[in-house]
């Protein structure tokens, strides 16, 4: 089969996405077609979560079912309810007696700010969007101005949603899905370049390489908005049969693909969260090397999706201009 170089490369995985062009905002849902061992590691200052410590590896709960990627803040954590709405629907859930609970974790980042219609009423619109989002769950979705990276911006260019995948020595496909909203910049000071340059595969962004050399004011870190307004948030996934402490040590490894990518990174003004998921598929020969392995190419999938989802953006009203608009591709 032909690779997507997308996420849903990973077998087991799909993704569906809903968003709104009038409320500027929108919803990533990345289901398990079975229930996955899924970790997170978070490292910004401002995060927004849901269900987050059920993750940690001594908890009671092996394997979760979905997770939810949105805009819209804290508000934007309901339509974690909404995906566990589809899935109950479907019999999906941790049973406890003759009851299932679909388990769904999630982020959100801020994009209220846009010029979107926020003026919603009593309740926000994520449930819905959650639920449109994971009915519409499969192999193929769209990248930049789609999904939770809609109203997505950094401090110089429209933000959005990216994903890219990768095959490790061992034969491990690794991907990675992305809504970046990030406090700093994705590409080397006013110019096209890409932080993440030296990861790209086969022209993904552009294939302009790395620049000759780094302007100075490149390296002077300047930062969007107030604490809580940013926050990248995403999913790297393996095929790999792992257990949670190895599933959180991939997540943790895997930050590093937002620091390859953007500059600043993990900022107080962030909320930078990582979900590692591991769909079980195909065993580990030697554990310690091959960790080491998935969570160096999942932090390099992680890099390009970044700089993919930046390249991939179009421009909406009240947000920067598109890598397109600046840099004429």
């Amino acid at each position: 089969m032909a690779r997507r170089n997308l996420i849903t490369d990973v077998a087991g995985i799909l993704v569906g996405q809903a968003d709104d062009p009038r409320l500027a905002s929108g919803v990533s849902v990345i289901i398990f077609e079975e229930p996955a061992v899924v970790a997170v590691d978070v490292r910004g200052g401002a995060p927004a979560t849901r269900e987050t410590d059920l993750l940690e590896p001594h908890r009671t709960a092996e394997r979760i079912d979905a997770v939810v990627l949105s805009g819209g803040s804290a508000f934007g954590l309901d339509a974690g309810a909404g995906a566990q709405a589809f899935l109950r629907e479907r019999g999906r859930g941790f049973a406890i007696g003759n009851v299932r609970v679909p388990l769904v974790c999630g982020a959100s980042l801020f994009d209220l700010l846009n010029d979107g219609d926020k003026n919603w009423g009593r309740f926000a619109p994520y449930r819905d969007l959650g639920y449109s989002a994971a009915a519409h769950a499969g192999k193929s979705f769209a990248l930049g101005t789609a999904g939770a990276g809609f109203g997505a911006t950094t401090i110089n260019l429209k933000g959005g949603v990216g994903s890219t995948s990768a095959v490790t020595r061992d034969g491990h496909t690794v991907g990675a899905l992305v809504a970046v909203n990030a406090c700093g910049s994705a590409n080397v000071g006013a110019g096209p370049h890409f932080w993440a340059a030296p990861f790209e595969v086969d022209g993904e962004f552009g294939g302009l390489g790395f620049p000759r050399t780094v302007p100075p004011a490149a390296l002077t870190p300047v930062a969007k908005g107030r604490p809580g307004e940013n926050t990248s948030i995403a999913i790297v996934a393996t095929d790999a049969d792992l257990s949670k402490a190895q599933a959180k040590e991939l997540a943790v490894i895997a930050q590093d693909g937002l620091a390859r990518a953007i500059y600043p990174a993990h900022t107080t003004l962030d909320g930078d969260t990582v979900f590692a998921a591991a769909t079980g598929r195909r065993p580990l020969s030697d554990p310690i090397n091959e960790i080491t392995e998935l969570g160096a190419i999942a932090a390099n999938a992680l890099a390009r999706a970044v700089a993919r989802g930046i390249f991939e953006a179009k421009s909406l009203p009240g947000c920067p201009p598109s890598w397109r608009d600046r840099h004429g591709k």
